[in-house]
């Protein structure tokens, strides 16, 4: 009998805790559903999603939890699309793999995480680490640290000495043997297969590979392509087949158009994207994720920060801020699609709105920049009905601001409140 009367009154504290309710008094409600902004309005939070929306300040029943953000601007919590959250950059970064250990990394990322979150980012898109950022992903849903909802994609794929081998530059005799699949370094289809393989069985939820070479790694020149096509081929079928998506990190335009081809879901960086290339990918439907806020502080960095970088990397990152810029400012009039993504980690993790000036700087309208970071990004995640929009059902991913977004595209760095899945971590 004591057995039964246990379970039977863990089952009611389990449904009680399921029904708790808030109510958000918003004075601005932006809900991304449409281009409208709403006035005097009141989103009731049941459990963890939105119950309902109503008009006017409704008056919240005995016991229920009252928010007022009537001198606020509500809207969905944002979606970066492209962080690194084991890591940000330092002038200890490049010295860090001889000094850090895993737990290092895990340690510092529930920082990161919890930073990100309070910057109003309720999910993001963690684009490769040493593997930590999968276990912080099953720690931040097991309720033990607090963080964003996470997609990531473990370990990135690079072929040996290219922008994901974070062995290039070091001592030979430090890794021997060297890197290979398991770790995300393959060179040829099978290995490339196997290197999917073996990140999905780690816990993976996307696929990241490094189509050309990069900025800030010791790989000679960011512009060359590092995969051929039938190795990227090869890449994507297999995530394909064991239903995960790819998106190719990709500065030159030739490992961009193999990639394209290919079949990623996105391209990142893009930066000496070609008209070409974007013709293909709005033929293919490929997502474009600009990620300007990490160009414009490695340009900033490399010209007067002295010493910041190697100099190898110095030479690459200077002028990566402007023709980043130009390229989102063509892609955006060439019509490609559009996601949210900063690159956290290349500039301070919970510094991601800054994003939004940057977009706004380079063209792009602010209906249209709003959409990036909530429902083109949750589109993009294949997450749109659950997440990217302040509607019936969807999970209670709420934040707030101070002043007019439509007014003052700045007011997105001014996040004052933040709930994720009905519970709030900032107000």
């Amino acid at each position: 009998m004591k057995r039964i009367s246990l379970f039977l009154f863990l089952l009611l504290a389990v449904c009680q805790t399921a029904l708790l309710q808030t109510y958000l008094h918003c004075g601005r409600l932006i809900t991304m559903s449409d281009e409208q902004v709403q006035t005097a309005m009141t989103i009731v939070v049941e459990g963890d999603k939105i119950s309902r929306i109503e008009k006017g300040y409704l008056r919240a029943p005995e016991g229920v939890e009252l928010v007022d953000l009537k001198n606020k601007t509500v809207l969905p919590g944002l979606i970066d699309c492209h962080v690194h959250l084991e890591w940000e950059i330092s002038r200890n970064s490049y010295s860090e793999r001889y000094t850090l250990n895993d737990a290092d990394y895990a340690l510092r990322a529930t920082a990161y995480a919890e930073r990100t979150l309070k910057a109003g980012f309720t999910t993001v898109r963690d684009l490769g680490g040493r593997g930590a950022n999968i276990a912080l992903r099953n720690a931040i849903n097991q309720g033990w640290v607090i963080g964003p909802r996470v997609l990531t994609a473990g370990k990135i794929i690079s072929i040996t000495g290219g922008h994901g081998d974070a062995t290039t530059g070091s001592r030979w005799d430090l890794f021997d043997p060297p890197p290979g699949a398991e770790e995300g370094i393959a060179d040829g289809p099978d290995a490339c297969r196997q290197a999917v393989r073996a990140q999905v069985k780690r816990g993976a939820d996307l696929i990241k590979v490094t189509a050309t070479g990069g900025v800030l790694s010791l790989a000679r020149d960011g512009r060359l392509p590092h995969y051929s096509e039938e190795e990227l081929q090869a890449i994507v079928q297999t995530a394909t087949d064991l239903g995960v998506p790819v998106s190719a990190h990709a500065h030159g335009d030739e490992g961009m158009r193999r990639a394209v081809l290919a079949g990623v879901t996105s391209v990142e960086h893009g930066t000496f994207m070609s008209d070409s290339t974007m013709d293909l990918m709005i033929q293919h439907g490929t997502w474009y994720v600009p990620t300007l806020t990490a160009g414009w502080a490695v340009s900033d960095s490399a010209q007067y920060a002295k010493g910041f970088f190697p100099e190898l990397v110095r030479d690459k990152a200077l002028g990566i801020g402007p023709q980043i810029s130009n390229t989102l400012t063509r892609a955006y009039k060439h019509g490609i699609k559009i996601a949210f993504g900063t690159d956290a980690g290349v500039f301070p993790h919970g510094k991601n709105n800054l994003e939004f000036h940057f977009m706004a700087a380079a063209g792009m309208k602010t209906w249209d920049i709003l959409r990036a970071a909530t429902t083109d990004a949750a589109d993009m995640l294949r997450l749109k009905a659950e997440i990217g929009a302040i509607q019936s059902g969807k999970a209670a991913d709420i934040i707030a601001v101070d002043g007019d977004p439509l007014q003052d595209i700045r007011s997105m760095e001014k996040v004052t409140f933040v709930m994720r899945n009905g519970i709030v971590y900032l107000q």
